[in-house]
């Protein structure tokens, strides 16, 4: 059960990491400010995601 949170929060970081990296693309290309704002929020939210999931492979790890 640890060995299968870790993957889906090595793939939530990973997805972290590419909104992220898109959305400062999205900035210095000039692209739309809204566009941004998407980007930003869908990272929050994986961002979010991952914590919580780092935080139950804590849990059961001990």
């Amino acid at each position: 059960m640890s060995d299968t949170l870790t993957y889906f929060a090595l793939f939530f970081m990973v997805a972290t990491a590419g909104v992220l990296g898109a959305g400062l693309l999205n900035l210095m290309r000039g692209g739309s400010s809204s566009t941004s704002q998407n980007l930003m929020r869908a990272r929050i939210i994986l961002q979010g995601i991952a914590v919580l999931i780092l935080v139950g492979v804590l849990l059961l790890a001990r």
